[in-house]
This record gives C-alpha cells, sequence and structure tokens, in this order.
C-alpha cells in the first residue's frame, strides 16, 4: 500500500500523484495523478481553482522535472470543481486536451451558461418541495436577491474539448488506459483501467484511478443528477447507478486502485463488497424510519450522519437531504416505500 507523506508519491511504471489542497474542505487535498506517455505527461483530474493549489500543482510538477506547459492532456474523471478546477488554466498554460464523458460534459454547459439567479432559484424551490424549512431556504432566497450566485463554484469551468467514450483506449501513446463509465457520484463519472502489469508485480488485472467511485475509507456521496431543466420529477436512479457501478469495478481484478482522496489500496473487491453492504444496511435502517410517513428533509434529519444534524452546516444540509432522496429513490423502486397520496410536501412510507 502506497501511503503518501509528501506532496509527490512515486507509484512506479510512470505513475505518480500530486496533493493539491482543497481550500476550507475536511477532505484537504485531491490527488492529482501524473501519467507519462510517449506524448509527454497526462494529468488524471486537476484540482481545486485556487491560487494555492495552484502553486501546488506547479510545485510538484516541477519536483518531477515538469513544467506545467509540457502536459499533454487532461482526463477528467468527473466534473466537481475539486477535480476539474484547474484544467481550464493547464489548458490555457499548455494548450493541452481536456477529455470528459459526455453526461459531465453537459453539465458544464448547462452550469456555465445559466443565467445569474438560476441555479439559486432551482434550489430554494426544490428544497421546499421536499419539506425543508422556510429557515433554511431563506438564506437561498438572500443570496439571489444580493446576487450573488457568481461566487458559486463551477460556474467557470472548462469545456472539455474532447468526450470520453465508455469501453474505449484513450488515445495515449505507449500506455493502455481504459475508460470505465461508473455513473453515481454524477453522471458521467469514469475510471480509469490502467491495463498494464502492475509495477510491483502485485497480482491482479492493472491498476485503476477510481476518481471519487472508490476511496478507501470514505463511502463517495450519492445525491441526485441535479437539473434545473428538468421538469419530469424523475431524475434517475443515482444510487442504483453506483450499486451497478461498483459491481462493474469489482469484476475488473485490479491489482490496486489509485483514488483521488486518502490512498492507493489493493484489494478492490472487498472495498467494493463493504460500500454494497454499507448501502444495503443504510437502505434497511431507512425502511425501519419509514414505519412513518417522513417527507424527504425529515428522513435527512433522523438519519446518521458524521455529526448530529444540528451541527451540520447550512450548504452541506442541502447535500444530506439529497443523499436522503437518492436512498429513498432506489427504495420506491425497488417496491419498498412509495409515496403517500395526498402530501404536500411529499411524504414516504415503508410498503
Amino acid at each position: 500500500m502506497t501511503q503518501p507523506t509528501d506532496q509527490v508519491t512515486e507509484h512506479g511504471g510512470g505513475v505518480w500523484s500530486l496533493r493539491v489542497p482543497i481550500p476550507d474542505n475536511p477532505l484537504g487535498h485531491t490527488l492529482v495523478h501524473v501519467l507519462d506517455t510517449d506524448r509527454g505527461p497526462v494529468l488524471v483530474d486537476t484540482g481545486w481553482d485556487d491560487p494555492a493549489s495552484w502553486r501546488e500543482l506547479t510545485t510538484g510538477l516541477g519536483t518531477l522535472g515538469l513544467d506545467v506547459r509540457d502536459v499533454h492532456g487532461v482526463v477528467v474523471t468527473h466534473h466537481h470543481p475539486d477535480h476539474h478546477g484547474l484544467s481550464g488554466r493547464v489548458r490555457e498554460e499548455s494548450g493541452a486536451w481536456i477529455a470528459m464523458h459526455a453526461a459531465d460534459i453537459a453539465v458544464v454547459r448547462r452550469t456555465g451558461s445559466a443565467e445569474p439567479g438560476r441555479w439559486l432559484d432551482y434550489l430554494a424551490r426544490k428544497l421546499a418541495a421536499v419539506g425543508a424549512p422556510e429557515e433554511h431556504t431563506a438564506p437561498l432566497l438572500a443570496a439571489r436577491a444580493a446576487g450573488h450566485l457568481r461566487t458559486l463554484p463551477g460556474l467557470t469551468s472548462a469545456v472539455p474539448d474532447r468526450e470520453i467514450i465508455p469501453g474505449e483506449l484513450l488515445d495515449l501513446a505507449g500506455r493502455r488506459l481504459r475508460a470505465v463509465w461508473t455513473p453515481g457520484h454524477t453522471p458521467g463519472h469514469v475510471c480509469l483501467h490502467l491495463e498494464e502489469a502492475h509495477p510491483a508485480g502485485l497480482p491482479g488485472h492493472g491498476r485503476l484511478f477510481s476518481g471519487d467511485h472508490l476511496l478507501p475509507e470514505i463511502s463517495p456521496h450519492i445525491g441526485l443528477y441535479e437539473d434545473p431543466d428538468d421538469t419530469s420529477g424523475h431524475g434517475g436512479d443515482p444510487l442504483g447507478d453506483y450499486l451497478d457501478s461498483l459491481e462493474r469495478i469489482g469484476r475488473l481484478g485490479v491489482a490496486e486502485v489509485l483514488p483521488a482522496h486518502q490512498y492507493a489500496f489493493p484489494d478492490a473487491a472487498r472495498r467494493v463488497r463493504e460500500l454494497l453492504d454499507h448501502h444495503e444496511e443504510r437502505l434497511a435502517g431507512l425502511l425501519a424510519l419509514l414505519a412513518v410517513p417522513l417527507t424527504p428533509w425529515q428522513l435527512a434529519e433522523r438519519m446518521e450522519w458524521n455529526r448530529p444534524w444540528a451541527d451540520i452546516p447550512h450548504g452541506s444540509r442541502n447535500i444530506a437531504v439529497s443523499e436522503a432522496e437518492a436512498h429513498l429513490r432506489r427504495l420506491v423502486k425497488q417496491g419498498r416505500a412509495e409515496a403517500v397520496p395526498g402530501t404536500e410536501p411529499v411524504a414516504y412510507l415503508a410498503v
């Protein structure tokens, strides 16, 4: 197991990771991976768009004897700002291409073209519809009135110029890197399977750049695929997508996982089993709570988080209720829960 202690970690076989800080975030940093190719270095993710993060990224490259202008391409596992944030600046400095799955490219385009205020309007309406109290939605409406929308992350993200096709071998000279579509954390999340023998001879089929899909100690957030243009009320089944994607990754039999947070680890199949068990246990726990009708907000208030609900900040509560909704949608799709007719905001009950 590679346990990074410095800003740069060598993983062997022309692969390194750089610790790029995420400002004011308990995760601390994103692991940006550098992959040597015959046409120059390719980055897997780039980190948060922040001056300190940029300094760490360029310093880390310098430690490897590289300049950011040497970067040939950027492969983005998903659109979140701690992964895609600096991609545009890397492209400006180097002329590198940026590749991302089409579903997440669509999110980047939609977010960047939104009119000021539209996202906060959507979020306030959505939260009210799932039972959020007025004191929670009031700050969103106040921010809307004050024109603070343009301070939100992701609104100026670079639009990628290459589309990652699931199952394809990426055009990386001298390397075999295959895209594996793993929706769940985002609709277009991809893992990247480096189909080459492990440099230390570990048993298994190559290595996996797992982004946020598979982390050694953290269960990634699974919320809704937010789209202000979607008026259908369906929104898919992100948790079902994630569980299916986990099983797909478990079947690859990789020797080592190189995630975007924490540290590299072996035995992906064991971690996959842990996460599948975790979500099944959580679904069972939610069914017990739904012995009485609850709105998604009420369910989120009663779920187990890493701190009491009263201590969860405003923005994190939005994320929590989105995760509660994703689990509810899974239970409804499985026929284990249903909406209670005539309730507004809509409440759900176990069946």
